[in-house]
C-alpha cells in the first residue's frame, strides 16, 4: 500500500469518526444553566467545541487505521472469510 492510498484511507476512518463522536459530550443550555437565545432549539448545543471533536476523532480514526493496516500486512480477515454475502457458484 503507497503513502498517498494509506492517507486516504485514515481520512475516510477520520471523517467516519467525525461523524461518529459528534453528538459525545454535548451539553444543552438547560444542562449548562444558561439562558437560551430567543427561538432556539432545546436540543441545539450550547457550545461546540471543534477542536475536541477533531482530536478525539483523529485518535480514533489512528486506532482503527492501525487495525486497518494490522489486518492488511497480516491478513487476518480476508475476502474468503466473508464468502457468507458472495453469490454461491454451484
Amino acid at each position: 500500500m503507497g503513502f498517498g492510498a494509506a492517507l486516504a484511507i485514515y481520512a475516510l476512518f477520520w471523517v467516519m469518526s467525525a461523524f461518529l463522536l459528534l453528538p459525545f459530550g454535548v451539553r444543552t443550555a438547560d444542562e449548562a444553566g444558561v439562558d437560551k437565545v430567543p427561538g432556539q432549539a432545546d436540543s441545539a448545543p450550547h457550545e461546540f467545541r471543534p477542536a475536541r471533536v477533531a482530536l478525539r476523532a483523529m485518535l480514533l480514526a489512528a486506532l482503527l487505521f492501525g487495525l486497518y493496516y494490522a489486518n492488511y500486512v497480516n491478513g487476518w480477515v480476508g475476502a474468503d472469510a466473508l464468502d457468507f454475502l458472495l453469490p454461491r457458484r454451484d
